[in-house]
């Protein structure tokens, strides 16, 4: 059942703290049950005379923008929108905010996390009676330390994406049985996947990596550390697993396929599964497919990273009660996810929202059920010294090189860098 915007109860403390707010005090109450006349509608939180500035891009701005408004009715709160390109956000916050400048909230990507708790711009969410609707792994890419900075509504990830004509829609459970399908099919290959050419792609063949137990940074309390976690016996046997099916191997990875390549070999049905993304399905025109979760290539569950969209709200705010106010009882409801999925269409990260209009609807539960197995990419700072190193050692290891010296030296020189 759908939730009106701001028709969601608002609990007694934050009726508290928001009057306290907007009298100058910072005192707060130990009540935790809802006050009757904040039950009937969150009107009873007076913002009269407060502002939030939101930043937003064009394309999620009308969303925000009803939520806003019914916002600004039932509160007295006046909402500024600052249309800005999603390009410009990230760095634009990093510098306003420091200076007491920038928006109370603004929209973002959680791999920004990491460099926005670690220059003190971003202040924690509370998800509020909604917690429960959030997916699990969305949420858990806005956690930092074991708090939550931001607010979900979108997720991403790649998945298995198989040719119905050829292999029907059952997902295949081992790599192995993949493969044995698509040779059975009769396709030209049973197997293709982009490799970015000769530069290597961490990011789609990552889990398969995850099915060997060699994640990229050790966790801990759902976190991410900055400790290697690819190096040892198990990054060892996924290297070597590289080389087996790699060009002098069985060839199913080719660097001599890259993103575009890739998507023409499987359009064209000379290849029976593919590994991608949503943002590749526009380049499937020409044939039947389904998607699924990656199979498992080492025993363990195939783990994709997992790519979340959300909403920050700013350390200096000064209205930062009221932004959290705006964004757990007027964001965070099925219409309002809906009214965001509907202006730019992405996984939802929030339960209840209907995505029958995507243009290939069938194919959003095989993606969804791909991100809830999978795994947040690192949002910690360390993350983007990275991919230059482990991108060129899966390259080097596909095209014929050593796998285990190779992988081994790609551990050595990363955390060397890591360390440096």
């Amino acid at each position: 059942m759908r939730n009106t915007i701001g028709k969601v109860a608002v609990l007694a403390t934050s009726v508290a703290l928001l009057a306290a707010c907007s009298s100058g005090t910072t005192e707060e109450t130990s009540s935790t049950e809802p006050s009757a006349a904040a039950s009937e509608t969150s009107s009873a939180v007076d913002a009269t005379g407060l502002t939030l500035t939101i930043w937003t891009d064009e394309n999620r701005q009308p969303a925000i923008e009803a939520a806003a408004a019914t916002f600004e009715e039932e509160t007295g709160a006046t909402v500024e929108l600052v249309q800005k390109n999603f390009e410009d956000i990230r760095a634009d916050f990093l510098a306003q905010v420091p200076t007491g400048e920038g928006p109370d909230i603004t929209i973002g990507a959680h791999d920004w996390l990491g460099a926005l708790v670690e220059a003190g711009v971003v202040n924690t969410v509370d998800l509020g009676a909604s917690a429960s609707s959030f997916s699990q792994v969305a949420v858990d890419a806005m956690t930092y330390d074991g708090q939550v900075y931001g607010l979900p509504y979108s997720t991403e990830a790649v998945a298995l994406i198989q040719n119905t004509d050829l292999v029907g829609t059952e997902a295949p459970a081992t790599w192995d049985d993949m493969i044995a399908a698509g040779e059975e099919s009769g396709a030209e290959r049973a197997f293709c996947i982009n490799v970015n050419g000769e530069t290597g792609d961490g990011y789609t063949m990552y889990p398969f990596q995850t099915s060997f137990g060699a994640p990229v940074f050790v966790q801990e309390g759902g976190s991410y550390t900055s400790e290697v976690g690819m190096g040892g016996e198990a990054g060892e046997a996924f290297a070597t697993w590289l080389s087996e099916n790699g060009e002098k191997g069985a060839g199913h990875l080719s660097t001599t396929v890259d993103y575009a390549t890739n998507n023409t070999l499987f359009n064209k049905g000379k290849c029976a599964y593919t590994v991608a993304g949503p943002w590749a399905l526009g380049d499937y025109a020409d044939v039947n497919f389904t998607v699924n979760p990656v199979p498992s290539a080492g025993g363990e569950a195939a783990a994709p990273f997992v790519g979340v969209q959300g909403f920050y709200v700013s350390s200096q705010s000064e209205n930062a009660l009221l932004a959290n106010e705006f964004l757990t009882n007027y964001i965070a409801t099925t219409d309002a996810m809906q009214a965001l999925y509907d202006a730019d269409p992405r996984l939802p990260a929030f339960e209840g929202v209907d995505t029958s209009s995507a243009q290939f609807p069938d194919a959003i539960a095989g993606f969804q059920a791909s991100a809830e197995q999978g795994v947040p990419m690192p949002s910690i700072p360390e993350m983007g010294s990275v991919w230059d190193f482990w991108n060129a050692a899966e390259a080097k290891i596909i095209k014929g090189a050593d796998p285990v010296k190779t992988w081994d030296k790609m551990i050595t020189d990363l955390t060397a860098s890591l360390e440096g």
